[in-house]
């Protein structure tokens, strides 16, 4: 998984609540299992008509926006289904970052276990970098630091810090499994030496 450290570029605004999953990238999309290739699913229905030509006028589909590293959008993002396909989506498109009031549950931890930053912040904030966005301002986001520069204003941000030290490190949750393969070869080596009458089965975890 990518590290998430630093990142500037444009933001695309998208002032829209309740976006689900299902508005992310389509049902009809999800028969893969790579997580490369979404770009042109995401956000379909709104981006294609129904002959798969494409409608004009989508944010991001309007430069500089079809070059967004950032997403500001509506409150509850990511609401609906599971789908993981749906920050894959997002990242094959190029956005690393997206901004709202609030998260869906389980999009928010697979956004976290992709690489791809949420961002929680009060209505008066979002607003406010909806505005930027529109403007077509550059946003610089400092996840070390937790803040969000744009416009010469500063605005500092809340997360968890095992999160914040996860995207940092770029460790999904098998990255994280890998980091600990020497704790976990000691736990099976005391396994196998207080119960050496079981049947143990040998593991090696390659990192």
């Amino acid at each position: 998984m990518t590290p998430f450290t630093r990142l500037s570029g444009i933001a695309a605004p998208l002032p829209v609540a309740n976006v689900d999953t299902d508005q992310i990238v389509p049902k009809q999309f999800l028969k893969t299992i790579e997580r490369t290739g979404l770009a042109g699913a995401l956000f379909y229905d709104w981006r294609f008509d129904e002959a798969g030509q494409p409608m004009p006028g989508f944010v991001l589909d309007t430069p500089p926006y079809d070059k967004a590293v950032v997403l500001v959008a509506g409150d509850n993002f990511g609401c609906g289904s599971s789908r993981e396909h749906a920050p894959w989506a997002l990242l094959d498109f190029g956005i690393r970052c997206v901004v709202s009031t609030s998260f869906a549950d389980i999009f928010y931890n697979n956004c976290i276990n992709n690489g791809l930053l949420p961002i929680t912040l009060g209505e008066a904030d979002v607003a406010a970098l909806l505005a930027d966005a529109a403007q077509g301002l550059v946003f610089t986001i400092d996840l070390q630091n937790r803040t969000i520069s744009c416009g010469g204003v500063v605005r500092t941000f809340e997360i968890e810090p095992a999160i914040r030290d996860k995207l940092l490190a770029g460790l999904d949750m098998i990255g994280e499994t890998l980091a600990r393969a020497e704790d976990i070869a000691a736990i099976e080596g005391k396994l196998e030496r207080a119960m050496p009458w079981q049947p143990h089965i040998k593991r090696e975890v390659v990192c």
